[in-house]
């Protein structure tokens, strides 16, 4: 057995029921809090505890290059993503911000840019490869590449688990990569890829007809991948989006909440749900991303967003901005007090 086909924890049923007995319990009418009575609740079931928390927070960004940039699906060229690498270890990109102000830990994962950086603080190199080949023409891994690539996921969760986190956030940066993203998406919930390509990094009314062109393209080149998430995976890349599934499995074995991002790491998590349907319940999703076909994907899943302010940078921004709800998800649940503390009269029988 594969270490991916290995089972997910199950969440702790005595936690959510004390969970949700207590918020019956505080000084407000039941539900008032909407969606944060329900984020501490699960959480609190998740995380094993009577008092959710979300203090310590670890952010693995995953970069990685796709050779279908070739085909003119983005407005930026492919240097772009080196050069964010490094403005994320120089500290002036927007998830480099968001961590600061978090307190979080953030590592940067180079699981296959084109240009490699030298080793240094902060970055950690997980190479599959120098960028994903061009899914337009082949699959764009190989079998041992996208092993690579999911390992790469897998470790960076072991550390986050090492470091005690309460929550982890896996961010992405890939020029190109809402492209194979948007493969995945219209391969694994059989919709029209016109219902789901968007502008990714800015493109025009043209540009978008152009990508949805390349991505009927893909998909008739790898129909014979069916139903199989990873073969689909393999074949639409990239490897950052794999290390974003294999992060999301290993998190659910190892018990650690996700709090995900927006559309490219939505679409490594429907390939991880596919691959072990458990993993759902471990997913928090931080906000809808702009990007179209994000709000048609979440009303497949069904899944409820803390957060849509019209963001669809990626990076793990999206997640980042929604942490501060979380906790004040945990703040209200554990310190508010009871109608019996505070000696004010309950509802009405």
């Amino acid at each position: 057995m594969k270490w991916w086909q290995q089972p997910c924890q199950q969440t702790n049923s005595n936690f959510t029921v004390n969970a949700e007995q207590r918020q019956q319990q505080l000084t407000k009418p039941p539900g008032a809090m909407g969606l944060l009575e329900t984020t501490a609740i699960r959480l609190a079931g998740l995380q094993g505890r009577d008092k959710p928390a979300a203090d310590k927070i670890h952010i693995s960004v995953f970069a990685g290059d796709h050779g279908v940039v070739a085909e003119g699906v983005s407005a930026f060229p492919q240097e772009v993503t080196v050069q964010m690498v490094h403005n994320f270890l120089q500290g002036g990109a927007a998830i480099s911000v968001l961590a600061r102000q978090l307190g979080a830990t953030l590592e940067v994962v180079d699981t296959g840019i084109m240009t490699p950086l030298p080793q240094q603080e902060g970055l950690v190199l997980h190479r599959a490869g120098a960028g994903t080949t061009n899914s337009t023409v082949e699959a764009a891994m190989t079998p041992e590449q996208l092993a690579i690539a999911l390992q790469a996921g897998h470790d960076a969760v072991d550390r986050a688990v090492a470091q005690q986190a309460d929550l982890f956030i896996g961010g992405e940066m890939g020029i190109g990569n809402t492209t194979a993203a948007t493969a995945l998406y219209a391969a694994l919930l059989d919709q029209p890829v016109a219902l789901l390509a968007g502008a990714g990094t800015g493109l025009d009314h043209q540009g978008i007809e152009h990508k949805i062109a390349v991505l009927d393209t893909i998909l008739f080149r790898h129909r014979d991948c069916g139903s199989d998430a990873m073969e689909w995976l393999r074949c639409t890349g990239g490897f950052e989006i794999a290390a974003l599934s294999g992060a999301y499995l290993r998190a659910a074995q190892c018990g650690l909440p996700v709090l995900l991002d927006g559309f490219i790491s939505t679409a490594a998590a429907l390939v991880a749900i596919r691959i072990q349907p458990d993993v759902a319940q471990w997913l928090f999703l931080s906000h809808v991303s702009a990007e179209q076909g994000h709000h048609r994907v979440l009303e497949i899943l069904n899944q409820k967003p803390l957060l849509d302010l019209g963001m669809r940078l990626g990076e793990g921004s999206g997640a980042a901005v929604a942490v501060s709800l979380i906790r004040s998800a945990c703040y209200l649940h554990n310190e508010m007090a009871t109608f019996a503390e505070a000696a004010v009269a309950g509802k009405l029988k």
